[in-house]
């Protein structure tokens, strides 16, 4: 090999792989380990940072991600202002899911009439996974839009939440919807029902009656009995004292 007459100025030997390669090394804008190592305040300034090439969107990604184990109340206004940006929004929304303040669940309450399609879809899984019962109201009406996925979402974030509150919004959607959008409702209503029995025995035995209606959909219907039959099943069970030891 000709010799260049050039020199390695750090002295080291550039890193191969197992084919001899040389292994390129990470540029430090895309080196996660410098932005884990910030606290809430320095992550927060980093999602505020503007640009869309790939560096910049990377950094608020770890950011977003980093803030989902030490995030605060003070950092939910700047994940929130992120929830529209499809480019990291699902990080953000993760990030919420996990703050344990109730700033988190009014962030993703106040997003619901400001998006649309799948990111409107992904706050409202968001909604779903934290239970937040306030947002009973807001998911309902989604249910009536003209996005069918997203009134399906919807109506499975309700049953997920569950109560009384639930199954009479469920219920109602039921006799005012049709389609795919109906069969929705009734996986939401039956969710709720499931959710229910531990909390409001009474309740979840009168949706479960009005889903073994013949007019439901069929998979849900035999499914509402079966709940029902291990219900009455459970009730005539004897109760044993545990053996002594």
């Amino acid at each position: 090999m000709q010799n260049t007459g050039q020199e390695n100025p750090t002295g080291k030997k550039p890193a191969s792989s197992a084919g001899g390669r040389v292994k390129p090394e990470i540029p430090a804008e895309f080196k996660a380990e410098l932005i884990e190592k910030l606290d809430q305040t320095a992550l927060i300034r980093i999602l505020a940072e503007h640009g869309s090439e790939p560096a910049a969107v990377f950094r608020k990604g770890i950011a977003c991600k980093r803030l989902a184990v030490i995030g605060t109340k003070e950092s939910v206004p700047s994940l929130a202002a992120l929830l529209g940006d499809d480019r990291v929004s699902d990080y953000a929304r993760d990030a919420l899911e996990l703050i344990p303040d109730p700033a988190a669940d009014q962030a993703l309450r106040e997003a619901l009439p400001k998006l649309k399609g799948l990111l409107l879809i992904g706050v409202i899984n968001s909604i779903r996974r934290r239970r937040d019962s306030k947002a009973l109201e807001p998911l309902g009406k989604l249910i009536y839009g003209e996005d069918a996925a997203v009134a399906g979402a919807a109506a499975l974030a309700l049953g997920e939440i569950s109560g009384s509150a639930a199954a009479k919004i469920l219920q109602g959607a039921l006799g005012a919807t049709a389609g795919a959008v109906r069969a929705d409702v009734a996986g939401g209503a039956l969710l709720c029902a499931d959710r229910m029995m531990t909390e409001n025995r009474e309740g979840a035995l009168a949706l479960l009656d009005f889903l073994s209606r013949p007019d439901i959909p069929g998979n849900v219907r035999i499914r509402a009995m079966h709940l029902q039959v291990a219900a009455a099943a459970s009730l005539k069970r004897p109760r044993t004292a545990p053996s002594p030891k």
